[in-house]
């Protein structure tokens, strides 16, 4: 009976302080542990702060994106997919350099880029990281289960794709190799 004890003790401050550090560690990257997308922001790739809770009512794609990689061709279809559903999807393109080196430009070579070769008009968030300590709060969101009530999400390159609903619920999360115009991503965009 006595080790029933102990072992329960053990159990009990196992669990306590894995919450402690999950909760520290998202403090320290500036998400609280009970946010939800709509409280999450970013920086416009010409400066506006933007918020997500703008977004409520359309469903949502978030990219990670990069000028120089084998799938900067996805761009022409996230162009044709914002298009084909402009009253209930917000693509946001999301440029990172952390894979590969593919993004090493600033935010306006970045943008002239996507304007020039894409005719990109949907929105981009100014150059983040995803790796690491600086990774972006809404990256954490997105690959943190304990944040999104969903799915723990690795991302190891660039054009991974995150389908937030029009109630800010992560719905799906789709890796590189998947294109935005698939039916994977079109057939749960009501």
């Amino acid at each position: 009976m006595k080790n029933i004890v102990y072992i329960s003790l053990i159990l009990s401050f196992g669990i306590v302080s894995s919450s402690f550090i999950l909760k520290n560690k998202s403090t320290e990257i500036g998400i609280k542990t009970s946010s939800t997308f709509y409280e999450l922001s970013f920086e416009s790739i010409d400066g506006n702060n933007i918020s997500l809770s703008e977004f409520k009512g359309k469903n949502v794609l978030i990219v990670n994106t990069a000028s120089r990689c084998g799938y900067t061709r996805q761009y022409n279809d996230l162009q044709k997919l914002q298009e084909a559903y402009p009253s209930d999807l917000v693509v946001i393109g999301f440029p990172c350099n952390d894979f590969g080196s593919q993004e090493k430009g600033s935010n306006a070579q970045i943008l002239e880029f996507c304007q020039k070769n894409f005719g990109v008009n949907f929105l981009l968030s100014e150059k983040i990281k995803i790796k690491g300590k600086e990774c972006h709060p809404i990256f954490t969101w997105l690959t943190t289960k304990s944040l999104n009530d969903v799915s723990e999400n690795k991302i190891s390159w660039n054009f991974n794709k995150f389908l937030i609903n029009k109630q800010g619920e992560l719905v799906s999360y789709f890796p590189s190799n998947v294109k935005p115009l698939d039916k994977k991503i079109t057939s749960q965009i009501k």
